[in-house]
């Protein structure tokens, strides 16, 4: 009995692999065709000659990686995603400690504050910004009649006004995941940490921050991929002043039709948002650890 359950366990367990590899090879097939050729076509158009497509060759990727300029939109570009997280993790990690302390009703009007955002067209939010840091905006006009300053500031078409406005507009990204992940620490934990007498402040930093990590990794690489290459945002606020990758990619192809050198753009933006999720997962994976 011991053999023959032996040997039918391994053949019910392929069996159940086999039905696992057919129930997913609809999603793999969609993912094929949607994603992976035309990810692997822009490669291959990014090694064509733009004066010439019938001739094959790296020109496009020599010019792109020697001038000083397009590596300092990639530098820019990073620095804009990396900014981002930032300020997102200083606002949501209070924002998720008020929300998690709150009674159900409050939790539940928090919930469709955090979720407004996401309800809402990116492309108003972010005209809904330009009213904001304009000259004759909320800002400006508060601080002048508070008499904080003389003149008004330049906040559109700065780095600091767009980054203030990507802030809001991905904070749901970072602070559902880790509302969700705070939610399952266990209060005895917390009560265990007070008893033993530590401050609220060591608690939070020798214990709920550590338990949170999985929520923050997870809400930071949203939070990166979606600032990198959030077109619109940077196009409107930023405007010409501040040129990121997703900024070249349009004007490389609806501007100059240079496809093969937009090609080599979009491939280097994806590298890049892979290279600052793998840098976020490994650091969260460091922490971990420790």
């Amino acid at each position: 009995m011991a053999s023959v359950a032996a040997t039918v366990a391994p053949l019910s367990r392929a069996r159940r692999d086999g039905v696992e590899w057919r129930l997913a090879s609809p999603l793999a097939l969609v993912y094929a065709a949607f994603f992976a050729a035309p990810l692997l076509l822009l490669l291959a158009i990014s090694f064509f000659d733009d004066t010439d497509l019938t001739r094959v060759g790296g020109s496009q990727w020599i010019k792109f990686f020697t001038d000083p300029f397009y590596l300092s939109v990639i530098g820019h570009t990073l620095k804009l995603g990396a900014v981002t997280v930032l300020a997102t993790s200083v606002l949501s990690f209070p924002l998720a400690l008020v929300f998690c302390a709150s009674r159900t009703g409050v939790q539940r009007l928090l919930l469709l504050i955090i979720i407004m955002p996401l309800l809402t067209s990116v492309v108003v939010r972010t005209f809904a910004w330009i009213v904001i840091l304009a000259r004759e905006g909320v800002i400006n006009q508060t601080l002048l009649a508070l008499g904080l300053s003389a003149t008004p500031l330049p906040l559109l078409q700065t780095e600091f006004g767009l980054v203030l406005a990507l802030t809001q507009i991905e904070m749901p990204l970072m602070l559902l995941p880790l509302i969700t992940v705070m939610r399952t620490i266990d209060p005895n934990v917390l009560d265990a940490s007070r008893a033993l007498g530590a401050s609220r402040w060591r608690t939070f930093f020798q214990v709920i921050l550590p338990l949170s990590l999985p929520g923050w990794v997870a809400g930071s690489t949203l939070v990166f991929a979606s600032s990198v290459t959030a077109f619109i945002s940077q196009t409107v606020i930023g405007g010409g002043r501040l040129v990121f990758l997703p900024s070249v990619i349009w004007q490389q192809s609806m501007v100059v039709y240079n496809w093969p050198f937009a090609a080599v753009a979009a491939v280097t933006l994806l590298v890049t948002v892979l290279f600052g999720i793998g840098l976020l997962g490994a650091l969260g994976a460091h922490f971990a650890r420790r």
